[in-house]
């Protein structure tokens, strides 16, 4: 009898990425390289410090569990908004309709007016920044923030929300903001 074999991983037909390190594991080239070949969904997340909204584009948006009903996402500790997120108890969550790659670029700009005069909000629950026209939000209550490297993950519980918008997901595939193909 012999014994089992382990698994072994695919064989790539082409090449390592390059002698950046890309085409090597652990690498942080190779984990961009792969996931922009994955589709993320496009959500606003956004805050209230101090009186002033903040809030930035996420692609790392997840459901997490039904019951309790909890989310998660990522920011870096760097961001300019990491300081709202870091000290509210609730936050919005946002997500797009593929009429909105304005404003996913908008919330993904470093040092841009987020919540100048060209965008639609209004203070909702808990004082959370609500944006206007999306496809669906929530206002979350934050449950944690995980060290994860230079960024946080963030588990939060839906508290109240809206599914009712209209229209189709806006998608972040590539490095850039698609609709759906039909």
């Amino acid at each position: 009898m012999t014994a089992p074999t382990a698994p072994t991983a695919p064989v790539s037909s082409s090449a390592p990425l390059g002698p950046d390190r890309s085409g090597l594991p652990g690498s942080p080239e190779l984990l961009r390289s792969v996931f922009r070949r994955h589709a993320a969904g496009v959500a606003v997340i956004t805050a209230d410090l101090d009186g002033r909204p903040a809030g930035f584009t996420a692609t790392s948006l997840n459901s997490v569990s039904a019951d309790p009903p909890l989310l998660s996402f990522t920011i870096g500790t760097g961001s300019s908004s990491w300081p709202a997120v870091r000290d509210s108890d609730h936050l919005g969550v946002h997500i797009l309709g593929e009429h909105q790659r304005e404003l996913a670029g908008l919330f993904a700009t470093s040092g841009a007016d987020r919540f100048g005069l060209g965008t639609g909000w209004a203070e909702g629950p808990h004082g959370v920044p609500l944006l206007d026209g999306v496809l669906a939000w929530l206002v979350c209550r934050v449950v944690a923030r995980v060290p994860a490297g230079a960024h946080r993950v963030i588990i939060a519980e839906a508290v109240a929300g809206d599914p009712a918008g209209e229209g189709r997901p806006l998608l972040y595939h590539q490095g850039s903001f698609n609709a759906l193909r039909d």
